[in-house]
């Protein structure tokens, strides 16, 4: 009875020792599978954030892609628009510069007509009747000149005298009678002197223009 009870009580020790065994195999490799759990939770975490900031960055630049884009047509938009202006200017800068020309050419043609018709009324007109001559003053005070009405009728005359040296200019009118010679000299208000300029005037006459020698 004794040796029954002492190989009963072996055996429980036998399977208290598996058992325990059993547990430490257990347990010894379900704690290194906690840690790859979680190094592949950490895993997925990380891709997914990449995945994420990825998607994020593609995002971003699809965005800069078509504002660059805008940008480029409001550019070119611009540009075009510029192009036109100046080509509206250059061509209206163009068409001015040809209608100054025409005015131009518009104003010599009328002036040229003016003197042809002026050349017309001054060769359609009868010569004036008068001579003009000079001589010395008496009182030495520059020349004198002598108007003479050749003509039978009174005749009223601008005379207009300009001294060229000096610049100065005066016009004074006269009363001529018929076949007379008038006197006009320092004392009727000019001083005649060489190189001044005479011209008599008269509406039905042409002008008479003499040089004082």
């Amino acid at each position: 009875m004794a040796d029954a009870a002492d190989a009963i009580d072996q055996r429980h020790r036998v399977r208290d020792a598996q058992h325990r065994l059993s547990m430490n195999t257990s347990a010894g490799t379900s704690s290194p599978a906690r840690p790859r759990r979680r190094g592949l939770f950490v895993s997925l975490g990380l891709n997914v954030v990449l995945l994420l900031l990825v998607c994020g960055l593609a995002l971003y630049a699809f965005m800069l892609n078509v504002d660059l884009g805008d940008m480029k047509r409001r550019l070119s938009k611009e540009t075009e628009s510029h192009q036109q202006s100046e080509r509206y200017l250059i061509e209206t800068r163009n068409q001015l510069t040809e209608s100054l020309r025409e005015i131009e050419q518009l104003k010599a043609q009328l002036a040229y007509k003016e003197t042809d018709v002026q050349a017309a009324a001054v060769a359609a007109k009868p010569a004036l009747p008068v001579v003009i001559g000079f001589r010395s003053s008496i009182l030495g005070r520059g020349l004198v000149a002598e108007i003479e009405n050749t003509s039978d009728r009174y005749l009223t005359v601008i005379l207009a005298v300009r001294n060229p040296t000096l610049s100065t200019a005066r016009r004074f009118k006269l009363d001529l009678e018929p076949r007379s010679r008038t006197e006009f000299g320092h004392l009727e208000g000019w001083q005649f002197a060489s190189g001044d300029e005479v011209g008599i005037f008269n509406d039905e006459f042409g002008a008479l223009k003499v040089t004082v020698p």
